[in-house]
């Protein structure tokens, strides 16, 4: 399996000269399964460019949302194989007991937040819940579990092979526990993370923000760096960089992510950034 960042923003895109080395597009991630299958994590506005590379344009396609707030769909309706009818577009995101996930979606892919109605894409677009159980997608196994953040949100744990990727990028998981004392079988998100080769995970705030943001839905350093510590990934990768960071900013966070985790493996996500499971 083979992933590729697009984008690692969280909240806003935010392009401009003090972004440049991490990248300023909104949440996006390509997988390569081992038999071509393409799977893409969130749809923000780093999905655009995935769609202009994308030479070897496979038929069929699967885009796993995590939810739906605008910064995880807003690439959707410029995501280049949805304007071509010979594309098979699945998409997947969590389950609502009051509107389908079609009928959510085209709130914002129709006018006049988008200039046509979501029924008048090109491609063959279809659009399923994720289950309770796993599932699966070409050689993957695929898990979706619920996970603390506003809204019905869920992350994921790809399985290829003997290998899993954990997708977990807006996520609070300190929300209402202490995860220095308590066990992962009490932590939102652990059995997505546990012993994963890699884990991207919500690293939004400081310390000090994260206190006057208690309920937003996203994570400290600190807490991210407590889960990992509990779920026991290989690498981490630290996501959803706040709109406000800049790269000078984002690597002091990284300093102090490292020196709490006792590990040099801790990573800060960047446009561009390949990993290989």
């Amino acid at each position: 399996m083979l992933a590729r960042i697009w984008g690692c923003r969280g909240s806003l895109a935010t392009p401009g000269p003090d972004t440049v080395t991490y990248g300023g597009n909104t949440s996006c991630v390509e997988l390569r399964l081992r038999d071509g299958t393409l799977l893409v994590l969130d749809a923000g506005t780093g999905i655009r460019r995935l769609g202009t590379v994308l030479s070897d344009r496979p038929r069929t396609i699967h885009v796993l949302l995590t939810h739906l707030h605008l910064d995880h769909i807003e690439g959707l309706g410029f995501f280049g194989p949805i304007w071509d009818e010979a594309t098979e577009l699945h998409v997947w995101g969590p389950p609502s007991p009051r509107r389908s996930l079609v009928d959510r979606i085209a709130r914002y892919l129709s006018p006049p937040l988008f200039p046509i109605q979501l029924s008048s894409l090109p491609a063959q677009l279809h659009f399923h819940d994720v289950p309770d159980d796993p599932w699966r997608i070409g050689a993957a196994t695929i898990r979706a579990d619920p996970v603390f953040h506003p809204g019905a949100t869920v992350g994921y744990r790809v399985e290829e092979n003997g290998s899993a990727l954990a997708y977990i990028p807006d996520h609070e998981p300190a929300l209402g526990a202490d995860l220095s004392s308590i066990t992962p079988d009490w932590v939102s998100g652990a059995r997505l993370a546990a012993n994963a080769n890699v884990l991207l995970h919500d690293s939004q705030y400081t310390t000090e923000e994260y206190g006057e943001r208690i309920g937003y839905g996203h994570s400290s350093v600190a807490d991210a760096v407590r889960f990992a510590q509990l779920t026991e990934p290989r690498r981490v990768v630290l996501f959803h960089h706040d709109p406000q960071r800049s790269d000078r900013a984002l690597e002091t966070l990284l300093e102090h992510a490292c020196s709490l985790a006792g590990r040099d493996d801790v990573v800060l996500a960047r446009e561009g950034m390949e990993l290989t499971l």
